[in-house]
């Protein structure tokens, strides 16, 4: 379901108090209102099996690059990182905040068009035993400021080890976390993290629950946002009838500056936390979410990455669960996890439910256009070059003409993104913690274009 309706605003700017030019921050409009891309969920330096890049002033400077207008700090419980946050930022907007200037770092300058604004944020792994089942739930929580963020996590440090990972694990039910979230900050927002995940997470179908209210039970009114996770998109959740009340939002969950933005929301909001809370738990001025194809995500499907078997839930179901070479139980997928608390059939659209486009990030785009590695310095030098040239990766993504792309970089990458941005790519589902794979060209096209730019 494209996003047909965003255009991309003038270059005007604000003025220092010195009289010197300042950045804009201006970046999407709808029918002359502002429009904000949103990525809340996100890791720093501090949590396991991340990249040592996640400062803040990498943050902010792969914001800029990605076109991100609203960041979330991630990781508010780890005392050293609140320390540094406390250190880098300053207040912008009420509840919000930017990277003060002296550690901004200089980049490209075709994307000196906005300053990111940086949210309270951070994750908790809770694993703990209810109704005679292990569970292991991940949540995101949104704080209203750092000192509401030291106050809750004062109490967490009561409960168990916040230190000695970004990412903490508690032993807490996720009924106390809210509960003692909403003591602590009555204005603070709990969303369950990418619901679907097999082994962390609400729905999970190896640890989670089949409903919310047995999750939060009395206090299940205060959930109002969902996140779908990389794989599942909205068109799936609205199968399931009981969900039709909640806003669903998109992140990253990204562990690298890199990765930020491969999923995302659009806000049209003033900027404050309430305005950014409002949006979130009302869905006024939340307009809609960047996803991953869902097939590309890790857990799409159901399989065995051992054994490399993939199942769609059909299969899955022909064979009981069951893995054909080794007999071992598959890791059910997203998909079926979805078809199994559904109630509608597939392909309902919720009247209500809000727009939403997929996206390739950009370095894989170039990638698959000219036949090397995403990581490949030819790829990482496009990427940049055509930054310098037309301004940030979603611009690129989704708004520059093609063009202009065109007469920056090679054909097929003008091409690549025409077909993204019409949906036409080959799905290569994931599976049991495998990446799927979205394919723009046939190995004949890419030879076929190899050629022509040698010629």
């Amino acid at each position: 379901m494209p996003l047909s309706l965003w255009k991309k605003t003038g270059r005007d700017c604000l003025l220092r108090e010195d009289g010197k030019q300042g950045i804009i921050d201006s970046i999407l409009t709808k029918a002359g209102e502002r429009m904000y891309i949103a990525d809340l969920h996100i890791h720093s330096r501090y949590s396991m099996a991340t990249s040592r890049d996640c400062t803040p002033e990498q943050l902010d400077l792969w914001a800029r690059r990605k076109g991100i207008g609203i960041i979330g700090t991630g990781d508010f419980t780890h005392p050293a990182w609140r320390a540094e946050l406390k250190e880098k930022l300053i207040p912008a907007e009420e509840g919000l905040y930017v990277l003060k200037e002296e550690y901004r770092l200089e980049g490209e300058n075709s994307f000196g068009s906005l300053i990111p604004r940086f949210v309270i944020s951070g994750e908790i792994s809770s694993i703990y035993k209810k109704n005679g089942k292990t569970r292991k739930v991940h949540s995101l929580l949104l704080m209203s400021g750092l000192k509401a963020a030291e106050e809750l996590s004062r109490k967490l440090e009561a409960v168990g080890n916040i230190r000695s990972d970004g990412r903490p694990i508690l032993g807490l039910d996720c009924h106390d976390l809210l509960e003692m979230m909403l003591e602590s900050d009555p204005r603070a927002v709990y969303i369950p993290a990418h619901i679907w995940t097999p082994h962390f997470s609400l729905f999970g179908a190896c640890s989670g629950f089949d409903t919310i209210e047995e999750c939060f039970e009395d206090l299940t009114l205060h959930i109002h946002t969902l996140e779908t996770g990389l794989s599942s998109d909205p068109s799936m959740i609205w199968s399931i009838s009981a969900l039709d009340r909640f806003q669903l939002i998109s992140n990253s969950d990204a562990h690298s500056p890199a990765k930020l933005g491969r999923e995302a929301s659009l806000l049209d909001i003033e900027l404050s936390f309430d305005g950014l809370s409002h949006a979130l738990t009302s869905g006024s001025g939340l307009m809609g979410t960047i996803e991953f194809f869902p097939e590309e995500g890790k857990y799409h499907h159901d399989g065995h990455r051992k054994c490399g078997i993939c199942f769609s839930p059909s299969e899955a179901e022909q064979h009981s669960g069951r893995c054909p070479v080794c007999g071992g139980k598959l890791t059910m997928g997203v998909s079926n996890r979805i078809k199994q608390l559904s109630d509608r059939s597939e392909g309902f659209v919720l009247p209500q439910g809000k727009p939403f486009e997929s996206l390739v990030p950009l370095p894989e785009v170039i990638a698959a256009c000219l036949g090397y590695s995403a990581a490949s310095k030819k790829v990482q030098n496009q990427y940049f070059e055509l930054l310098r040239g037309l301004g940030s990766e979603f611009n690129i993504l989704r708004e520059v003409p093609l063009e202009d792309i065109r007469k920056c970089s090679d054909p097929m990458i003008a091409e690549g993104v025409s077909r993204l941005r019409k949906g036409k790519v080959e799905r290569i589902p994931g599976y049991d913690g495998e990446y799927g794979i979205i394919k723009l060209f046939d190995p004949d096209e890419i030879s076929t274009g190899k050629k022509r730019g040698k010629g």
